[in-house]
């Protein structure tokens, strides 16, 4: 009986020491539903090494610096990708290494990660792994360029790898840090993207080449020199006319490096940063005269070849003229002649003497009018080009619309005694002024000089009362637009009781009054704002019965006697316009009309689309050999080059 008594205690404490430990597990393991990935274990493993709680190393087992850390023999290599096999193989055998190609390879891998929490001190395993994978790249960055020049194709787990991780600096020569950033630029150019690095790079290299070649340290280096002679006609035959890094030839990167080479040869020679930068500033300061004499240059020229008249335009007037005295007087008459004087259609003023761009501006607007026959185009020409100008459009009508051809030499009440600026054109000093060649390298505002200034044509804009006095609005056109869309709703905008209606053109600092007129003088400065903004000519809606209720034209008459010395604006019809149309203009909307197509090569492409009305304000005009080339189609397509007319004078697109 006391035997049983005491086997149940027993038994009970031997059940509690065998089930209790294996309570314990499985609760244990219960906790860990989620077992963690094998980076985790290293992670948490080589941490648990390597590491204790507080950041100390460990007493019992002395632990191996990254620097005594040494790479594990075996392999290295990148897996098979896509259809391409790997074909790098670290190959490592005591302190040699070879790249070799293969197929397949074993090795061992270390996965790491960078979760959880960093430990204070490097982690040994994330250093070994570190610095092979850096030796690596090191390494594959040397296969890329051939002893040819020619790059070879890496294979997408290459460029992980170098996506991934920068190439180790063997050295620490300036040069070997550029040529390793030049070979990732060059990877990027076989990827697609465009550069120019490698071109600049290179002009760098010739520009600091010239500097050397002019100190007197280096100069007395006879060896030197020739090398660095050499490798500059090397530079200068690589680069050429190239603009973007595709534009090299091969063995450019071999011209880099031994280009970088030499002159790291002349910083050992030349350590003196004073004598170099004060080289650099004389030759800043002699590019900067000399761009100076280019920019005249070229603003001469510009102005020479927009005032000159292409060969084929002044062929087409020629013939025109000879063919229109062929007609009969029945012949040279226009249709619907009723129309001109009837204020409910739209009525379009033009003053020109260029018969082809004249005939775009009619084109282009009956191309987009939604009704043609509403449309009438009063056209005034000189009498040079008179009979061409109704020739032409006499055999090239516009569709239904209406056409008047006008010559300003029949204009009896226009001369010199009512117009003064008609009396200033025919002064002596200011012919002297146009033609005189001695002005042409002393006058800095030589825009004005294009003798279209001499031209009564281009002041006709100020006397539409005086030539359309039956009518009580028009739209007043320059030759040197396009047409794009619908424009007879101008004739609904409302000017609010003012004169004119035009697209402002001033931004912040744009385009205001004291660009065009000259407030230094004390009657510009007390009868305008120096800062109000301008506004454009060339597309502009005129009220005639405002006009005439306001005499614009007195006030403009007034103005120009004033400025019979030109102290006021120089020449040209937008100032005078800013002063005779002063708090008369109504701005409208700027999509009605875009300029700038005739000197800036940026403007919007999109205000362009949307635009009613393009202007080629500016020298280069499209019909010129200097127009800008993206803009020319606009202009072109309303044009037929296949018209007879056109072809025997040589004129094409």
């Amino acid at each position: 009986m006391g035997k049983m008594m005491m086997r149940k205690p027993v038994l009970a404490l031997m059940f509690c020491t065998v089930m209790a430990p294996l309570v314990l597990y499985t609760d244990r393991l219960g906790s860990f539903s989620t077992w963690p990935s094998k980076n985790e274990f290293i992670e948490d493993a080589s941490t648990s090494i390597f590491n204790t709680g507080d950041g100390e190393q460990l007493n019992l087992i002395h632990q191996e610096s990254s620097v005594s850390l040494k790479e594990p023999a075996g392999e290295v290599y990148t897996h098979k990708s896509g259809d391409s096999d790997a074909s790098i193989i670290e190959s490592q055998s005591g302190g040699a290494s070879d790249i070799l190609n293969t197929k397949e390879h074993k090795s061992r891998v270390l996965y790491m990660t960078n979760d959880g929490a960093q430990s204070k001190k490097e982690n040994p395993i994330r250093q070994v792994t570190d610095t092979v994978q850096k030796e690596t790249n090191g390494r594959l960055m040397e296969m890329q360029y051939q002893s040819n020049g020619t790059k070879k194709k890496e294979s997408k787990a290459q460029q992980e790898v170098l996506k991934k991780s920068q190439p180790v600096q063997t050295s620490n020569d300036a040069s070997e840090k550029k040529v390793n950033q030049e070979d990732l630029i060059g990877q990027e150019k076989d990827q697609g993207s465009p550069s120019d690095a490698w071109v600049r790079q290179l002009k760098d290299q010739l520009i600091r080449g010239k500097v050397y070649l002019s100190l007197s340290a280096t100069r007395s280096n006879p060896h030197f020199i020739r090398e660095l002679r050499l490798r500059m006609k090397e530079v200068q035959r690589v680069i050429a006319d190239a603009t973007k890094d595709s534009d090299l030839p091969r063995g450019a990167h071999d011209k880099l490096k031994a280009m970088e080479q030499t002159l790291a040869k002349g910083r050992q020679i030349q350590d003196d940063c004073a004598a170099v930068t004060k080289k650099l500033r004389a030759m800043l300061h002699s590019t900067e005269e000399q761009l100076g004499v280019h920019k005249k240059q070229t603003m001469f020229l510009t102005q020479l070849t927009a005032k000159t008249v292409p060969k084929g335009l002044h062929c087409l007037p020629l013939r025109l003229t000879t063919e229109y005295y062929t007609l009969n007087s029945s012949q040279r008459e226009f249709p619907n002649q009723d129309r001109l004087e009837n204020p409910k259609l739209f009525h379009y003023a033009l003053f020109s003497d260029n018969i082809l761009a004249t005939a775009v501006v009619v084109n282009s607007t009956i191309s987009n009018a939604k009704h043609p026959s509403q449309h009438v185009f009063h056209i005034v020409t000189n009498k040079l080009n008179y009979a061409a100008m109704r020739l032409w459009f006499l055999t090239n009508p516009p569709g239904k619309a209406t056409i008047q051809v006008q010559n300003v030499d029949e204009f009896t009440w226009l001369n010199a005694s009512y117009s003064p600026v008609l009396k200033q054109l025919s002064s002596p000093s200011m012919i002297d002024y146009y033609f005189k060649a001695h002005h042409a390298s002393s006058d800095s505002n030589l825009k004005f000089r294009n003798p279209k200034y001499l031209s009564i044509l281009n002041h006709l804009r100020f006397y539409l009362p005086e030539i359309f006095p039956k009518l009580n609005k028009v739209v007043f056109l320059d030759d040197d637009l396009v047409v794009q869309k619908d424009i007879s709703g101008l004739w609904s905008v409302d000017l609010k009781g003012n004169v004119n209606g035009a697209v402002e053109t001033c931004g912040e600092n744009f385009h205001r009054f004291d660009k065009y007129l000259n407030f230094s003088n004390p009657l510009i400065a007390s009868n305008f704002d120096p800062r109000a903004c301008g506004w454009a000519y060339g597309m502009n809606i005129f009220d005639l019965d405002q006009w005439k209720k306001q005499n614009i034209t007195e006030v403009y008459h007034k103005w120009q006697k004033l400025n019979h010395d030109r102290q006021l604006w120089k020449l040209g019809t937008l100032p005078p316009g800013l002063i005779t149309f002063w708090k008369q203009t109504q701005p409208i909307d700027g999509f009605w009309h875009v300029l700038g197509l005739g000197y800036n090569p940026s403007v919007n492409q999109r205000d362009i689309e949307r635009a009613a009305v393009v202007h080629y304000n500016g020298n280069m005009k499209p019909w010129l050999e200097i127009g800008i080339p993206k803009y020319r189609n606009i202009w072109a397509k309303f044009v037929n080059y296949d018209h007879p007319y056109l072809r025997e004078c040589n004129i094409n697109p």
